[in-house]
């Protein structure tokens, strides 16, 4: 893969989310240290020069909110679309999510759930950091991050071609 052809594929997990009585899953917000690790979550893509071409985010409260609060560390914010697709999609449906970016996107990064996220960034990489696989295998938990080179168009990526290269949990300090 050369670094013309190659892709970025950023997949971040929601920060972590409250559970308030009587409200749907979909609207959760986020809790207090959701708040806090969402503009983590936009330092380190910030600081590690992944910030996004494109983003994918689902449609939950708590996925709209952690893209605000880590956008809000960009110094230029990228275009966004909310699809619904994202809410509970299994790493498949998530692909074919992927599947339809448009080829001039160069980095793109997906604002889902799990188990889908975790799911997807496995299925995908073929080759990886192995401390990066391990971790995620281990656990993708709430704000993590997972960076996987892509080779090639958007429209033919298939299991086990990418390759993993970061997965990283940003935290932010406690008050």
């Amino acid at each position: 893969m050369t670094a013309a052809d190659s892709r970025r594929l950023v997949v971040l997990r929601h920060a972590k989310s409250a559970w308030p009585d009587d409200v749907a899953d979909h609207d959760r917000p986020l809790a207090p240290r959701g708040r806090r690790d969402a503009p983590a979550a936009g330092r380190w893509l910030r600081e590690s020069d992944c910030v996004p071409d494109l983003v994918v985010c689902s449609t939950a409260r708590r996925t709209r909110r952690t893209w605000e609060l880590a956008a809000a560390e960009f110094d230029v914010t990228p275009p966004v679309t909310h699809d619904v697709r994202l809410y509970g999609a299994s790493a498949t449906e998530l692909l074919d999510v992927v599947r339809e970016i448009p080829g001039r996107v160069r980095t793109l990064m997906l604002i889902g759930h799990n188990p889908g996220a975790q799911e997807l960034v496995l299925m995908l990489a073929g080759e990886a950091d192995a401390f990066a696989l391990e971790q995620t295998r281990t656990k993708f938990p709430t704000s993590a991050i997972a960076v996987l080179r892509v080779p090639g168009p958007w429209s033919d990526l298939e299991a086990g071609a990418a390759r993993l290269t970061e997965m990283v949990v940003p935290r932010g300090a406690k008050p």
